[in-house]
């Protein structure tokens, strides 16, 4: 009888009000003692942002008992004054949520009524459309003083000022932060530090195996197969797709070396020129294996980490091939056109008078003599830039040995050991993490090796049988792509060293001083890279893609933002000449915009990859295009530079192939994409539409 009138008691204090502290203790045997006590808060401290680029935030309120630790024993609603309007806050183990609107910069004053404690705090309330200001300050820059870098550490700078406020006191501190926050944390990421790595021992492999003669076998083995005009462009056309690992070292390497051959069957500087442009960057691009890779890797696996695509960089690279349009029409352009011996335009012309006349003489009338003033007016960048490459040593210090006999070997092996290595080490890495995702999954497997893993990853595709290239895909996803490439560039540099060693081209210390001096070649991409990342990190914390995703929801569908990115791309890099500075601005811009413009359209993952990857690609493609047109391009200066092509002849016979190739790979992009065609049918449209414009465009030499 006592039990149960202990548990009325129970029933009916459990209708007072969660704010009271209930005490029951046992006096004797027969005898309880209930006593009620009120919670209070004896003190509290409040947790807010110090700024938000939206007007609700939620604050968050910490009860704290005598010791100022944590009090978990307050639970239930209470009532708080924000500056004087009452706010009932639930409490969980000590611990509320206050939604407040943020109007402006003031105080903010709360107030406990139980205790009449106050308290304030102050958030900084910054617009949204500030967030979109450090990298269109960068895009400004680079127009305006045509240097990348000066132009993304102000675009970082400007955000760094935008967090900590536009008074003039900030203005030091913003500096500073610049450095010890941004560029610090941007090198310490072991895959950016990966990246970096890779990326120089890359551009030492490529000096040495130019210094000790094995590019310029490699050229001059291929060069004896050049019978004719046609066969001595196709051989340049194939040494430009060959040397694919560095765009620079193709350029220097195959404009240089092939200049004397094209000159024999009297192709035209400009034609030679055009080659060996269009062939370096769009190479560079898409290949496997080259000094692009690096970077273009970086930017995607720090998009795909930010927005938590359970995908690694490398597949989702392999994977946006598909939609590679302009760099792969580009050189199936070039196809068309050597072999079946056809130009129009400029071009046209410039062969017709390389043909009749040879390549140093010119048809003296007003047609050739007249000069479009824009091309004509050398103004002081353009010269500069121009005499920057003419007195870079790069030009020299590429050079083979003088007197070394010129083996292709080699190059040959050290470059084939790097896209070997390569392979092997995505194939061991890859069945490593399979092997472990199979044991997750609870698949015993008795002894590691790679046939028991490849013939249980059924098991990882919802225990469906999978084909070979399936299988192929799922072990390149779970790859280390960055431990690939550092085990691949680093069996290059050794090899490179090895053979010039045990031939004697150079003494140990000499190969050493071109090993660094490939090192220092790299270091303006380094740099981009390190800015770039550091720009990323900025407008992530600006919030900058939530509210370009904003702009773009219910005024563009996500279909369309491959055919915007690929002109606006094209813009900035025929802007900057540069198409490494376009991928830092673009890639960490677009890339979370677009995943997010797809979230917010209702897009399932499997509609929202496609999409994705086509962004991946179309911010390489119209980097390309751009920088082909433009010219203060790094790359078209070069092209003129190793050919002996006049600068402005060279831009101006180009551009109208370049333009051309575009049009189509945004038809392509635009038009058959999105009608749901498959990748390999839009490749085959566009290529009949590459031949018809060649066959009807084209006048025959």
């Amino acid at each position: 009888m006592k039990k149960v009138q202990l548990i009325s008691l129970l029933l009916l204090c459990s209708i007072f009000t969660c704010a009271q502290n209930i005490k029951i203790t046992r006096q004797n045997k027969d005898t309880y003692s209930i006593s009620v006590q009120a919670l209070r808060i004896k003190n509290f401290v409040i947790e807010a942002p110090e700024y938000v680029f939206r007007k609700n935030v939620d604050v968050k309120i910490t009860a704290l008992d005598r010791n100022d630790n944590r009090d978990r024993s307050i639970k239930g609603k209470f009532v708080f004054q924000f500056d004087g309007k009452n706010k009932i806050i639930l409490f969980k183990e000590g611990m509320g949520i206050a939604p407040v609107i943020i109007d402006g910069s003031k105080k903010i004053t709360v107030k406990d009524t139980d205790s009449g404690i106050a308290k304030f705090f102050k958030i900084r309330h910054i617009p949204a459309w500030l967030s979109i200001l450090p990298p269109l300050i960068a895009i400004a820059m680079a127009l305006i003083f045509r240097e990348v870098l000066v132009s993304l550490f102000l675009g970082i700078f400007s955000g760094a000022l935008i967090l900590l406020g536009f008074h003039p006191k900030n203005w030091i501190p913003a500096m500073y932060n610049v450095l010890d926050n941004y560029i610090i944390n941007a090198m310490m990421d072991t895959g950016h530090l990966s990246v970096i790595l890779f990326s120089t021992l890359i551009g030492g492999m490529v000096a040495i195996i130019s210094k000790n003669g094995g590019m310029a076998g490699v050229v001059d083995k291929l060069s004896k197969y050049a019978k004719s005009a046609r066969s001595a462009q196709f051989i340049t056309w194939f040494l430009g797709i060959a040397i694919f690992f560095d765009d620079y070292a193709n350029t220097l390497i195959v404009g240089n070396t092939m200049r004397p051959v094209t000159d024999k069957f009297k192709i035209s500087r400009e034609k030679l020129a055009y080659i060996v442009d269009s062939t370096a960057a769009p190479v560079a691009a898409i290949a496997f294996i080259t000094t692009w890779i690096g970077a273009e890797l970086g930017y995607i696996q720090d998009a795909s980490v930010n927005l938590r695509i359970n995908e690694n960089a490398y597949s989702m690279f392999l994977n946006s091939l598909q939609y590679a349009f302009y760099p792969i029409f580009t050189l199936v352009f070039m196809f068309f056109l050597i072999y079946f011996k056809k130009d129009f335009g400029s071009m046209y012309k410039a062969e017709i008078r390389s043909r009749v006349l040879g390549t140093k003489l010119k048809i003296r009338n007003s047609k050739f003599e007249t000069r479009n003033s824009k091309f004509e007016t050398r103004n002081s960048k353009l010269e500069t830039r121009n005499s920057k490459f003419e007195n870079n040593e790069s030009l020299k210090d590429l050079d083979p040995v003088e007197g070394v006999k010129q083996k292709w070997y080699n190059a040959f092996i050290p470059v084939i050991s790097v896209v070997l290595v390569t392979i092997a080490a995505l194939l061991v890495t890859g069945a490593h993490k399979s092997f472990d995702n199979l044991l997750e999954a609870g698949i015993v497997i008795q002894d590691y090796s790679f046939m028991n893993v490849w013939e249980n990853l059924y098991h990882l595709n919802n225990g469906q049988d999978v084909a070979f290239f399936r299988k192929l895909g799922i072990i390149i996803g779970n790859a280390d792509a960055y431990v690939a490439l550092l085990w691949a560039s680093l069996s290059g540099v050794v090899l490179a060293i090895l053979l010039t060693v045990i031939q004697r081209i150079m003494p140990l210390r000499k190969i050493m001083d071109t090993l660094v001096f490939g090192f220092k070649t790299m270091l303006p991409a380094v740099l981009i890279l390190i800015l770039a990342w550091s720009l990323a990190k900025i407008t992530g914390d600006l919030h900058t893609a939530d509210f370009l995703t904003s702009l773009f929801s219910g005024a563009i569908s996500p279909v369309w933002m491959p055919t915007v990115v690929f002109i606006l791309a094209a813009l900035i890099s025929f802007s900057t000449g540069s198409s490494w500075g376009t991928m830092a601005i673009l890639y960490p811009l677009m890339l979370p915009a677009t995943w997010l413009l797809c979230q917010q359209s209702g897009f399932e993952t499997g509609q929202s990859m496609p999409i994705f990857y086509n962004v991946i690609s179309v911010v390489l493609a119209g980097s390309v295009f751009g920088d082909h047109c433009s010219p203060i391009s790094d790359t078209t200066i070069l092209s003129s530079l190793a050919t002996n092509c006049n600068h402005v002849d060279h831009v101006r016979t180009q551009l109208p192939y370049a333009i051309t190739v575009a049009v189509v790979s945004l038809l392509v992009c635009a038009v058959f994409v999105n009608m749901g065609i498959p990748w390999y049918f839009n490749y085959l449209l566009g290529f009949v539409m590459l031949f018809l414009i060649v066959k009807y465009l084209g006048r025959s030499l």
